[in-house]
């Protein structure tokens, strides 16, 4: 499948930009929906999102950069060109959590709160990019013989990019149906932190591509932070609502 989607102008339009928009129209979609469900207002998450979509991608980019450094080092313009991928989640994720932290102290707001509203759409919009990792023909696993391989450069490979895809839509379901029966403020986002690192960790361990700091994976290394971190929110938000806190 040809990267392009469609010429504009002159300018190539890729369809892995293309995927990664609809997912964020989705997510901003679900999270407004949400908000609305549970009496919040709606503008705050508007307002967030504009701050958060800019800012996540730029840390996404700065992020697969810092640890790809070798390959912008002699070609400092590359650092701008996204159209062709070139985005770590990783970096996106931490990016968008320093923004809605630092948007919810500047408006007075429950971060945790917050949090559960906007990261219930994010797997799904997770999912719907992993495709444009297909269609660009990167974030794949090593050779395979198993049935549902996919050949890359006539050779049979794990579709990593759709094991996290799957990933990623179980735990969109998971938080959609635990949404409207949490027990305290922040478990959505608790539960997003552990089930997505715990999956990616495994996942980044096929992979091909991955981003490393000497022998080590980052994106593992970041995903068993992502896992005790998760953990930890769990059993301390958990608490704190017991206490009445």
């Amino acid at each position: 499948m040809d990267r392009v989607a469609f010429s504009l102008w002159g300018i190539d339009v890729m369809w892995y930009g293309i995927l990664i928009a609809i997912g964020m129209m989705l997510a901003v979609f679900i999270a407004t929906k949400e908000a609305k469900r549970v009496g919040y207002n709606e503008d705050y998450i508007m307002n967030l999102c504009l701050f958060m979509i800019p800012i996540g991608i730029i840390g996404a980019r700065a992020y697969y950069v810092i640890f790809s450094w070798q390959d912008y080092a002699g070609n400092l313009s590359e650092i701008f060109n996204i159209r062709g991928g070139g985005l770590a989640i990783h970096g996106g994720i931490i990016a968008g959590l320093l923004t809605a932290f630092i948007y919810s102290k500047i408006k007075k707001l429950d971060f945790f709160k917050l949090m559960d509203i906007v990261v219930l759409g994010l797997p799904l919009a997770q999912a719907i990019g992993r495709w444009g990792n297909f269609i660009n023909k990167e974030a794949h696993g090593g050779p395979t013989d198993l049935p549902w391989g996919i050949i890359v450069d006539g050779q049979k490979v794990h579709p990593t990019f759709l094991y996290e895809s799957i990933w990623n839509l179980v735990l969109f379901a998971v938080l959609m149906k635990l949404r409207k029966n949490k027990k305290y403020q922040g478990q959505l986002m608790a539960v997003y932190m552990t089930v997505y690192s715990f999956g990616r960790f495994f996942i980044e361990g096929l992979r091909t591509d991955s981003l490393m700091f000497g022998p080590i994976r980052m994106a593992q290394f970041v995903s068993l932070l992502g896992i005790a971190f998760g953990l930890c929110l769990h059993f301390i938000l958990k608490k704190r609502c017991k206490d009445g806190i």
